[in-house]
């Protein structure tokens, strides 16, 4: 395998002057420049990334902890952060959490061995703490860390203000919010108990009543979800609306439905959020609350990129929603 002493050698130039041109250090003629690449090209020399990585004391890396990829909503969060990521410069090393507060300890040493240059927050596991002091540009996901960490989220508090409103003018009478996998000692700061808030409060203006389900992690992990949703119907038959905390848990609501033989949107309205693929691909296609899930991505990577630079990036960073009806209202 070539080294670097054998470009410089074919090339008739220093090490020092192949280390410039590959890291655009200091000045180099253009015809230097050229003799050089043309030299790697002949030997198939390919640099050491993680030795460029010293030198320049940045490695064009990008830290992302989700959850887990296989969520249709972090499946497309990481795939525009992977695109603008891209654009700007910047590869994305994807980790998933699964929930697990070891292993996402674990990929922050990693990361940190890695000499990332920042980190996307999108766990929801691990205490704040280790985040504080890791010293890295950090951009968090729909959760307030503290006051020196920005946060992107949507506008949580009108997404569920914006279901409850449309819920009521379709005739429900006995609402249902169900949401999922919220709980624990380090849940607190998550910015999604918004949109409960912004449903409760809204129904609370239209002396409508609800009844709230919290499906537990582990359910949604092993697909038990859908028999919690059967039997919590069954326990409330007079529900005739639902609200769901993402449109994969509003998929199992319709499932259920289907189970128990309700009509879909007769007997059941239901509305999701997120607005992912998945939401106009079932039938009925669902109503939701759309996330701008690109734009988010893309002010994310901006606000990474800014920080690395040393610029002063805003605290708050919360982009509208959007009600997106379909047929299941």
């Amino acid at each position: 395998m070539p080294k670097i002493d054998d470009v410089a050698e074919k090339a008739g130039v220093s090490v020092t002057t192949v280390s410039r041109v590959l890291n655009n250090r200091g000045y180099i003629s253009q015809t230097t420049r050229d003799k050089v690449y043309q030299v790697m090209k002949e030997l198939n020399y390919h640099p050491n990334e993680m030795a460029r990585s010293l030198f320049r004391k940045k490695s064009n890396m990008i830290g992302l902890i989700i959850p887990t990829v296989s969520h249709p909503f972090f499946s497309e969060l990481a795939h525009y952060l992977e695109y603008y990521a891209d654009q700007s410069g910047y590869k994305i090393l994807l980790c998933n959490s699964n929930r697990d507060v070891t292993k996402e300890r674990k990929y922050i040493d990693m990361l940190k061995k890695n000499q990332v240059d920042a980190i996307i927050m999108g766990s929801m596991v691990l205490d704040v703490e280790h985040y504080r002091n890791l010293n890295l540009p950090i951009v968090a996901f729909d959760r307030v860390v503290d006051d020196t960490i920005p946060v992107v989220n949507s506008d949580n508090l009108m997404g569920g203000k914006l279901a409850a409103l449309l819920l009521v003018g379709k005739g429900c009478r006995k609402l249902a919010y169900i949401q999922g996998g919220v709980g624990g000692p380090h849940h607190h700061g998550l910015l999604a108990g918004g949109r409960l808030q912004g449903f409760a409060e809204e129904l609370q203006h239209a002396g409508v009543e609800y009844v709230h389900l919290n499906l537990e992690v582990h359910d949604l992990d092993t697909g038990a979800s859908e028999d919690t949703i059967v039997r919590f119907l069954l326990e409330y038959p007079e529900v005739d609306g639902v609200f769901a905390s993402s449109d994969v848990i509003a998929t199992m609501v319709m499932q259920a439905c289907y189970q128990l033989n309700k009509r879909i949107p007769e007997d059941m309205k239901i509305i999701g959020y997120d607005d992912v693929k998945i939401a106009s691909l079932v039938v009925p296609r669902l109503t939701t609350i759309r996330q701008p899930i690109q734009k988010m991505s893309e002010l994310t990577i901006e606000l990474i990129a800014k920080q690395i630079e040393g610029e002063e990036v805003p605290m708050v960073n919360s982009l509208p929603v959007t009600l997106i009806e379909r047929s299941t209202t």
